[in-house]
């Protein structure tokens, strides 16, 4: 995993207020969306990228919290992303164990959570963790691929 380190500051996302549109809405693709694995140290959130944005949570989407996402491509105007989380749900088949990286400044494990699609409006992404590297971002697409049924 490499660290990124954007060429521009793009301006800090006002933190969402109690039941504000966040720009992250949970997605239910039917198709697989355009996965692609381009990162890039250009200040831009490209797929392959961690980055850190408002999720809202399963349970009440008028609550949440800034947390890393995976952005593995876009739909449309949207990036696609899934949601990291620092508990350990391994034993459940829609999570996955990624580790530590830069993302996390307490280097702890992360995990991501391939039951959850999240559709993000670029403009709210607050700031980029790292990028994943090519091997394991090609192995969530793959399980994210069994786990949706993409063809």
């Amino acid at each position: 995993m490499r660290s990124l380190v954007p060429t521009r500051q793009p301006p800090a996302a006002p933190s969402p207020q109690r039941g504000a549109h966040t720009g992250v809405v949970t997605a239910r693709p039917s198709r697989k969306p355009a996965v692609a694995y381009a990162p890039r140290d250009d200040g831009d959130t490209d797929p392959g990228e961690v980055v850190w944005t408002w999720v809202p949570y399963e349970d009440d989407p008028s609550q949440g919290k800034d947390r890393p996402v995976l952005v593995i491509g876009w739909d449309h105007d949207r990036l696609v992303a899934v949601p990291f989380t620092s508990k350990d749900h391994t034993v459940h088949p829609d999570n996955m164990a990624i580790g530590s990286g830069p993302w996390d400044p307490s280097g702890r494990r992360s995990y991501v959570k391939l039951d959850r699609l999240l559709l993000v409006d670029p403009a709210v992404v607050r700031r980029e963790g790292g990028a994943l590297d090519r091997h394991r971002f090609d192995e969530v697409v793959h399980r994210l691929t069994d786990i949706h049924r993409w063809s």
